[in-house]
């Protein structure tokens, strides 16, 4: 048989490629100015009120001799974790400069970044989401079918995956469900939940919908289901890079770029 063949197929529309590279600048600066907010209080609490003595997560820096150390702790568990987080480039601070943003402590530059971000990510979402419902891509190419969502599909999608094992040919036209689940776990949970406890942390928002930090059990609980969304955020954007890299640098950035995807395809394409 003859060798397979490369034939670019159109894969990404112009609008899905153009927020994509927005939501990905977005996404960094909020998260970087957030760290920034984080830094003027850097703890961890449930409920309405900060309970000082309590917190679920802090970092924070003690003196050990003659030197500060960073000290990061998570519930019972203590860890050091100097020029890391709670003590970095010579002073006590949640996270070190390089990952804020400004990289100067300035409570007011970061909040009005994260706001001004935080509005560019809501407005490109919904540019996605409109113009993508209307062209049919995401019931199209987003939404699992039944037939992959039985659990020997999902495990043998997992299992390919650990292996490094790609899509190749017709396969590699279409998203496989790992990456729809991802995706839209993302777009329709983690996202919007961003947004309504980021919401939620305003007293202007609170003031006129006071129902709303019950909803996630108090303004503190809020703060820290926030904080765990990003998190969230940040694992999923270095499993997409990971995957990026290892499944072809250039095959994934031209087709986030041009739109065009080069696939196996045996035999006359034609």
């Amino acid at each position: 048989m003859p060798p397979p063949m490369k034939v670019l197929v159109y894969r990404h529309s112009v609008v899905t490629r153009v927020t994509h590279w927005i939501n990905a600048m977005a996404l960094i600066l909020l998260l970087m100015s957030g760290l920034q907010i984080f830094n003027a209080h850097p703890a961890l609490y449930w409920g309405q009120t900060s309970t000082f003595a309590d917190p679920w997560v802090s970092m924070t820096a003690i003196d050990r001799g003659e030197r500060m150390i960073g000290v990061t702790k998570v519930g019972a568990l203590t860890l050091e974790t100097t020029g890391l987080f709670g003590f970095s480039d010579g002073e006590k601070r949640g996270f070190p400069s390089w990952s804020t943003a400004p990289g100067y402590r300035d409570l007011a530059a970061g909040r009005r970044w994260h706001f001004f971000f935080a509005w560019l990510l809501v407005l490109n979402g919904l540019v996605y989401l409109s113009a993508n419902s209307l062209n049919g891509h995401i019931r199209r190419d987003l939404l699992p079918t039944r037939d992959q969502l039985a659990p020997r599909h999902l495990l043998r999608e997992i299992l390919d995956h650990a292996r490094l094992r790609f899509a190749k040919g017709e396969e590699a036209r279409r998203y496989n469900v790992l990456q729809k689940l991802a995706y839209g776990g993302m777009v329709l949970i983690v996202l919007p939940l961003m947004v309504l406890t980021g919401l939620t942390m305003s007293p202007a928002v609170d003031a006129g919908q006071p129902w709303l930090p019950a909803v996630f059990g108090g303004r503190q609980s809020a703060r820290t289901i926030h904080f765990i969304c990003a998190g969230l955020i940040v694992a999923f954007a270095l499993v997409h890079v990971a995957m990026v890299l290892l499944s072809g640098v250039w095959n994934n950035l031209r087709s986030m770029i041009t739109g065009r995807y080069a696939i196996d395809v045996e035999g006359d394409p034609r």
